[in-house]
């Protein structure tokens, strides 16, 4: 079937469509084809250019650079995926979701220059958003990188300073089945003399030898910067500057402060550029948002929207729930995807489930509420699963459907947990706001 370009006045979902349909598979690694078309089109920027990386941790690191940036009166860019309800939700403007109409003119502009050659959706999208952020006289970007590093569209940037949030196990296929081979791939967003930020505390020695070999500027969380803190107020400490009396992030979990600190110590690396008041960074922490990571919803019973997708989520998530207060049952509202490792995420759940409502994904990616079901129960026989008694699992055709099994199903002082992938909790949040 021949693919139609968008006539004039098209809206963003058939670009959005028609973007889809440009390559023949979603994810293609390598960046000659997308520097091909960024050559074509002006992507120069005097903006200082921040690129976030690792496993977990991105979303968040990126929310709070932008929070404090924009509390120090920087005009500043912010570019993420993936979305959970709409497109727009991946670029921002000094703070403002981009309309439309903003994006379509990029999408056009990048049309216009691609003379052929063949670009995934998350490529054409990039130059996109890296092109309306040239043209916005913007003093700094901040770049969450999609898949990896090496190969990603992103790593088109030469970034001034480049954080590494965490190393772990996810997307097999691309990155390896290794936290070396992993490491490895991530570590290519370092450039040679700058600031290569890494907050994960036992870094793969592939990062820390790539860092060498390029001679990156390495910050290392643990040797060159730290965080302590009590129940009320916590400290930054880096290789010069300390941060005292911080009230904790907006952004709830156990390994916030660690992100925090990643994004202070960027800060601190960069101040000769970008100086920030110590208000700044206060408030910055206070107002910064993320949807979908640890996500407490208001009123009874506590809905805790995550989307936790990896085993190393889905530890920080069962942790984070842990330390929250006492409910006599938890209620969890789980949809994984076919190619991830769904078993493990199991695992770490386990001890804190005492009713599964297992719900299907639609596309090809996505996996029956029975195939979902079986995982559970084959997981759960391990007598080693420290799952409590009397575990109950259920299936339902959609996570509307499992959603609101589960909130009949609970009383006022249980909680639901929706967790496994954007798309369930995406669906999740749809389906509250309908109600």
């Amino acid at each position: 079937m021949a693919i139609v370009h968008p006539p004039v006045g098209a809206t963003l979902n058939v670009w959005l469509e028609y973007l889809e349909s440009l390559h023949p598979s979603a994810i293609d690694m390598g960046l000659e084809r997308v520097r091909q078309v960024a050559d074509r089109i002006s992507l120069e920027s005097s903006a200082v250019k921040i690129v976030v990386g690792g496993t977990n941790g991105k979303g968040s690191t990126c929310a709070m650079l932008e929070s404090i940036l924009l509390a120090a009166g920087y005009r500043v860019g912010l570019y993420t995926s993936p979305h959970l309800m709409t497109f727009n939700e991946r670029a921002r403007v000094n703070g403002d979701i981009v309309n439309d109409a903003a994006l379509i003119r990029q999408f056009e502009a990048v049309e216009a220059a691609r003379n052929g050659v063949s670009l995934t959706y998350f490529e054409f999208t990039t130059l996109a958003v890296l092109r309306l952020f040239a043209e916005s006289a913007l003093d700094v970007m901040v770049l969450e990188v999609g898949l990896g590093g090496r190969l990603d569209a992103v790593n088109i940037v030469d970034a001034d300073c480049s954080i590494i949030t965490s190393v772990d196990i996810d997307h097999v296929d691309w990155l390896g089945d290794t936290r070396e081979k992993i490491g490895f791939e991530k570590a290519h967003i370092f450039r040679p003399n700058c600031p290569a930020i890494v907050s994960d505390p036992a870094p793969p020695q592939s990062l820390l030898d790539y860092a060498k070999k390029i001679g990156a500027d390495l910050w290392l969380f643990g040797r060159d910067f730290n965080y302590s803190g009590d129940r009320q107020q916590w400290a930054f400490g880096g290789r010069e500057q300390r941060r005292n009396a911080l009230a904790y992030p907006a952004l709830r979990g156990a390994n916030q402060l660690l992100n925090a600190s990643a994004a202070l110590a960027a800060l601190e690396s960069l101040r000769d550029r970008l100086a920030v008041p110590q208000q700044a960074v206060r408030q910055g922490l206070l107002q910064a948002s993320l949807p979908g990571r640890f996500q407490i919803l208001p009123g009874q019973p506590t809905i805790i929207m995550d989307v936790a997708h990896n085993p190393h989520a889905a530890a920080v998530l069962e942790k984070n729930l842990g330390n929250m207060g006492f409910h006599p049952y938890t209620f969890a509202v789980f949809s994984m995807l076919a190619d991830k490792d769904i078993e493990s995420v199991i695992r770490h759940m386990a001890p804190r489930i005492d009713h599964w409502f297992c719900a299907a994904l639609p596309g090809p990616r996505g996996l029956s509420s029975e195939a979902i079901q079986s995982k559970i129960q084959q997981t759960l026989a391990d007598p080693e699963s420290k799952a409590p008694k009397d575990v109950q699992i259920s299936g339902y055709s959609s996570v509307k459907e499992a959603f609101a099994a589960a909130r009949s199903k609970s009383n006022l002082d249980d909680r639901i947990v929706v967790f496994g992938s954007f798309l369930t909790v995406a669906e999740a949040l749809s389906s509250q706001k309908d109600a």
